[in-house]
């Protein structure tokens, strides 16, 4: 079974710029599209980007597209999330999860990390 740990999480300030890993323990995770999410405080659970299983596609939400990059290396079995140009609204718990292509449905992806938290603040 997949299992993803995802890390990088930080303070940071607006305009700065952090990479998070989402690392696949016990298992690999070539065969899966990866997934990353957010939550905010107060919102619901969103999709930010997918990138597919060999890497070759990628989708973003608009609130995100241009400022965040979704990358993977699937020979030490993680992807990245490079996240440039931070807001304060990027403020959340970013998670990352695996289905077997990307969707834009949420229940369509399961192995949930636990996430790591990500505070952009001056």
């Amino acid at each position: 079974q997949l299992k993803l740990v995802e890390s990088g999480g930080g303070l940071v300030q607006p305009g700065g710029s952090l990479r998070l890993s989402c690392a696949a323990s016990e298992s690999t995770l070539e065969y899966y599209a990866i997934g990353w999410f957010r939550q905010a405080p107060g919102k619901e659970r969103e999709e930010i980007s997918c990138i597919s299983h060999s890497g070759g596609s990628t989708n973003y939400a608009d609130s995100v597209k241009g400022r965040f990059t979704i990358s993977r290396d699937n020979a030490k079995n993680t992807v990245y999330r490079q996240m440039n140009s931070l807001k304060s609204e990027d403020t959340a718990v970013y998670y990352c999860a695996g289905a077997p292509i990307c969707t834009l449905w949420e229940a369509d992806f399961g192995s949930w990390g636990r996430g790591t938290q990500v505070a952009v603040s001056s």
